[in-house]
């Protein structure tokens, strides 16, 4: 599809119609944010009154494609799209490209319950979420240092983490930090 810097949609081709099932005749003419309405995978508002991809391309910046679901004849269907300016005599034209988006990723499992974890491990947990190495927590809590690297291999296999940076991933899904 082609609109203009009103965002009125100019061209709507046969693939614009096959994709959306929204034929020509009532595309054309009217704003491209009301005939696409893009919704994220949340259901909030992309495609708008004040189009900030047109915006940025307008800025002569790249984007990458934008996955939306976009209003359908029938519904709303999940859209790759992806947009270009083209300058020329009357000012500048945006191109919008559409495809049928990837298959959306399956959302991540949620964990069980949550382990049990001793004051002191929770505390040494606390401390590698804020970036801090073995040693420095070592010596923050007067511990020695393979104290506290017990400590940390006892997390990974109640988390069930193979490092410290997926220990502490692992705890933020479970609400622990």
């Amino acid at each position: 599809m082609v609109f203009d810097e009103d965002l009125e949609v100019l061209c709507w081709n046969d693939g614009a119609e096959a994709l959306t099932g929204i034929p020509a005749a009532e595309a054309v003419g009217r704003p491209c944010w009301e005939v696409i309405a893009g919704r994220d995978d949340e259901g909030g508002t992309i495609c708008h009154r004040g189009c900030s991809r047109a915006r940025i391309v307008r800025e002569g910046r790249c984007l990458p494609a934008e996955v939306l679901h976009a209003r359908t004849a029938t519904g709303r269907r999940r859209i790759a799209l992806e947009t270009i300016a083209a300058q020329g005599d009357e000012g500048t034209l945006f191109i919008h490209v559409m495809r049928d988006a990837p298959v959306a990723p399956e959302p991540e499992p949620t964990p069980g319950p949550p382990p049990q974890l001793t004051p002191r491990q929770h505390e040494i947990l606390e401390l590698l979420a804020q970036g801090r190495p073995p040693k420095l927590i070592a010596s923050e809590l007067g511990l020695m240092e393979t104290t506290v690297r017990n400590h940390i291999r006892l997390l990974h296999l109640a988390l069930g983490a193979h490092s410290q940076l997926e220990a502490v991933a692992r705890a933020r899904a479970f609400g622990l930090v």
